[in-house]
Formats: C-alpha cells, structure tokens, sequence
C-alpha cells in the first residue's frame, strides 16, 4: 500500500499512536507524552512553532484523557494553525494491553489504517502528490557535522543552538536534525548556523 504523504504535523499522545499512524501514513508525528505535556514548557513552545511553521493536527484517542490533553492544547496553541482529528468510538482494548481503558475505548493505536486516514481526511489534512519534495534539498548529518553539531566536542555549540531555536534542550542529535528539518530549510539553517 502507497501511504498517503501528510503536509501537517500530526500530533498523538505517547509512541504507541505514533508507530501506528506512521504505519499508515506518511507523515511526521510528534507525541505529547501524555499528561507529561502540562508541565512541559519547552514541549509546548516546540508544538507552536511546527504549528506556526506547518500546521498541526491534533489527533488524541476518543476518551476522557485524551480531551484534557487536545482542550490544554487547543488553548496553548494557534488556532488557526490547529486542524482538529477525531477517531470514531469504538469499545475494546488494544492487544498489547492487559485491561482496557477506564472507558473501554480503543485508542489511536486501537485503529485501523484506513479509519486513521479518514479521520484526517475530514479533519481538512493536505494530503501531498507522490514525490519527495520535502526530503529533497533537506538539512542531512553530514551538514551537522560541518557545522560542528555532532562530532567531537559539538556538545555546546548543539546546546546554543537548540537555545536560539527554543527546541527542548535533551533532542538527541537525530531527534534535532529531525527538527531542524521541520522548522527551515536547509538555506536557512546554513545562513543561521553561518552567522549570516
């Protein structure tokens, strides 16, 4: 199966919904966390900015947690920049889980591929012709390294630079160049990292 590419940033409560939807879909996704994102100012601050940048869509399981999570983020970021993504009610427990859920409700993780891509179909995602173009021309290691992010004695100058990007300060290398990629592009990011 082709997955569909997704323009936005989907936005999921913890890695399980994530390694689900990324089974479906073709597209970056972040997770909350949980209930960890309340208390999470540098998470938060992340999620504005891929909203300001790409969009977002949120996409939290049907149950009661999951509409504290989506409600806390619909008031911390922009609304204009925020599609809304809702998956159907459907009772049961996802396999991995000994018991269900408080409510009894599958989770993201619970649903199948092509009830996900409906959800964000009716949630007013741009969905991408085939080809590659984000990926083209994108921020790779090799740029990291040039620059001193990686590689002997980058700690700090990666440090600053998560900083003036205000991305949480433990991204690992990967998860930063993952991050970077999102934010700008690779013009921009040589010019920011060059000092011009």
């Amino acid at each position: 199966m082709n997955k569909p590419k997704i323009r936005e940033v989907i936005v999921v409560e913890g890695r399980y919904d994530q390694n689900t939807l990324l089974q479906a879909v073709d597209a970056h996704v972040v997770t909350t966390g949980g209930f960890s994102v309340f208390n999470d100012r540098e998470r938060v601050a992340f999620l504005r900015r891929l909203a300001d940048s790409r969009g977002v869509i949120l996409l939290t399981d049907s149950d009661g947690a999951g509409f504290v999570i989506r409600n806390y983020l619909k008031g911390a970021l922009p609304k204009e920049r925020v599609k809304q993504a809702y998956i159907p009610d459907v009772p049961g427990k996802e396999r991995r889980k000994k018991r269900g859920g408080k409510e009894g409700k599958l989770g993201v993780e619970g649903m199948a591929p092509e009830v996900l891509i409906e959800a964000l179909r009716r949630a007013g995602a741009t969905f991408e012709g085939g080809e590659a173009q984000a990926a083209e021309g994108g921020i790779t290691k090799a740029d990291l390294l040039a620059c001193g992010l990686i590689g002997p004695n980058s700690k700090d100058r990666r440090a600053a630079l998560l900083k003036s990007l205000e991305l949480p300060a433990g991204l690992t290398p990967n998860a930063m160049l993952d991050a970077v990629n999102l934010l700008m592009t690779r013009q921009e990011f040589l010019s920011l990292v060059s000092g011009g």
